[in-house]
């Protein structure tokens, strides 16, 4: 593969009290032939997070045609699992609804937060966006204590599957306590109601290195499966790396051929990741985060080969 960088198409420039900064985990959808919706989490200046979007030019992924002037998801009420941050990771069209799958961070005490996964439905389009239950649909479990989130939900031969990040460690990286975890796959026939332990299916690299997985993007291309996601390493911060799979458990790991790395300056000349993949009729796109994790807010590259 060989992504073309067209450049970065929207950071917050302060504008609104919740959007102040950042602008990360992009995730589309095609409103139409002409029009992409991006949604990502903005932040307010105590670096909490609500979903917003930026609708942009489907020929010209660059030029932004609308930003929203307030959250079509806000954060849950206090004591709940999102009351600190959501962050949007997948959308699925289903019976006439938009689901939104997101990320709910809710900060501690004794370690520095949680990120479980929740669920809202958009009845209006995708302009706003109301919580299906105030718990998470991936509740913590024993084995996926405080990370259990970032899920990449497909419906497949009538069955749902969700790719997703979980882990129950911590470790420690540049004086700082950070999570670490790998990806895991769980099927079912309700898209609201998930297994409490999933199968593990792309590990981290032996080494030492590597210490966890962002968002996993999954497309089901022919009779393969092709997954993109971001590999958080010691020595290089974020990557890209990209897998294959011939049935959604098994996947080989072929992070050389993903196609796009930092550039030697500017907004993501230190990290990329996050990515979300968006094909339309005028190209494939992809949109993702560069440095500070989506402070520099987020780009896009179109596929060449």
């Amino acid at each position: 593969m060989r992504w073309e960088k067209l450049g970065r198409v929207y950071a917050p420039r302060g504008e609104h009290v919740w959007a102040q900064a950042h602008a990360f985990l992009p995730t589309s959808l095609a409103l139409d032939a002409g029009r992409i919706r991006v949604y990502a989490a903005f932040r307010d200046r105590e670096q909490v997070g609500r979903v917003g979007f930026v609708d942009v030019d489907a020929r010209d992924p660059t030029r932004v045609l609308r930003v929203s002037e307030r959250p079509a998801l806000d954060v849950g009420e206090a004591g709940t699992f999102d009351d600190s941050g959501v962050s949007p990771v997948s959308l699925v069209e289903h019976e006439g609804r938009l689901l939104l799958y997101y990320i709910g961070w809710q900060l501690g005490v004794k370690v520095r937060y949680t990120l479980l996964m929740g669920l809202a439905e958009s009845v209006d389009g995708g302009e706003t966006f109301r919580r299906v239950s105030r718990v998470p649909i991936l509740e913590r479990s024993d084995e996926e204590l405080f990370v259990r989130s970032a899920g990449f939900v497909l419906k497949d031969a009538g069955r749902w599957r969700m790719w997703y990040v979980a882990g129950d460690r911590w470790v420690e990286v540049a004086g700082k306590q950070v999570p670490t975890y790998n990806v895991r796959h769980l099927e079912c026939d309700d898209p609201a109601r998930w297994g409490e332990r999933g199968q593990v299916c792309v590990e981290l690299a032996p080494g030492g290195d590597e210490y966890g997985f962002g968002r996993p993007f999954v497309m089901k291309d022919g009779g393969r499966f092709r997954m993109w996601y971001s590999v958080r390493t010691m020595s290089k911060g974020y990557r890209l790396g990209y897998a294959e799979s011939a049935d959604g458990l098994a996947w080989e790991r072929r992070d050389g051929e993903v196609g796009l790395d930092v550039s030697a300056e500017g907004w993501d000349s230190e990290m990329v990741c996050f990515s979300c993949v968006q094909p339309t009729r005028h190209g494939t796109y992809m949109f993702y985060n560069g440095n500070g994790y989506g402070e520099t807010g987020f780009g896009v590259a179109v596929l060449r080969t």
